[in-house]
């Protein structure tokens, strides 16, 4: 799915995470949200942003710093959630662009996040699940993670697995290799 300019954005987030169950009255919160514009007419990446957003309901565990490698110290440099959805809306035109993350994970957690703090949802309704358009094109049976992904595509792992901008940056590159075989909804290969 591609807009009038040719331009997706794709997103990321890393979000507040236990090893078991969350501490009493703690929830998951987005802190981190990753985002890379790729130009489907272009055929490459043309914008890599991350947003590090300051958790209000709940702390950074050791176990999510050890996954997503941020601690409490920066995520408490952060921008409030709210905050963070204005600048989605106005920078990246969230609200109107088509969008793409891997699964649903992404899209949920936003929805949740809005509801429980009264937010307005930044992001479009046009929204492709890029790990099932993947598991399509490739004839799988079952639907792989990310970093498998780009195994079976012959891609390499950029950054850090679990750091929301990376996770983002070769999401796109996955995107990308779609859109060159002609498997990306709406998109044609050159």
């Amino acid at each position: 799915m591609e807009s009038a300019s040719g331009l997706l954005n794709v997103i990321d987030v890393e979000a507040t995470c236990w090893d078991s169950v969350p501490p009493r009255g703690a929830v998951s919160e987005i802190i981190e949200i990753g985002l890379t514009v790729v130009d489907l007419r272009r055929g490459k990446s043309v914008g890599r942003h991350r947003i590090l957003v300051r958790p209000v309901r709940s702390a950074v565990s050791s176990f999510c710093t050890e996954l997503t490698g941020l601690t409490q110290a920066e995520v408490d440099k952060g921008l409030g959630f709210a905050e963070a959805c204005r600048l989605l809306a106005a920078e990246h035109e969230t609200g109107t662009r088509p969008w793409a993350s891997w699964g649903d994970y992404d899209r949920h957690q936003f929805t949740r996040q809005c509801r429980a703090t009264n937010i307005a949802y930044p992001l479009g309704s046009r929204h492709v699940n890029a790990k099932a358009v993947f598991t399509e094109a490739h004839e799988l049976r079952k639907r792989p993670g990310m970093a498998q992904a780009l195994e079976i595509a012959g891609l390499s792992l950029e950054g850090r697995h679990h750091c929301g901008e990376d996770d983002a940056w070769n999401i796109a590159g996955l995107i990308l290799d779609l859109a060159a075989r002609g498997a990306w909804p709406g998109h044609t290969a050159p």
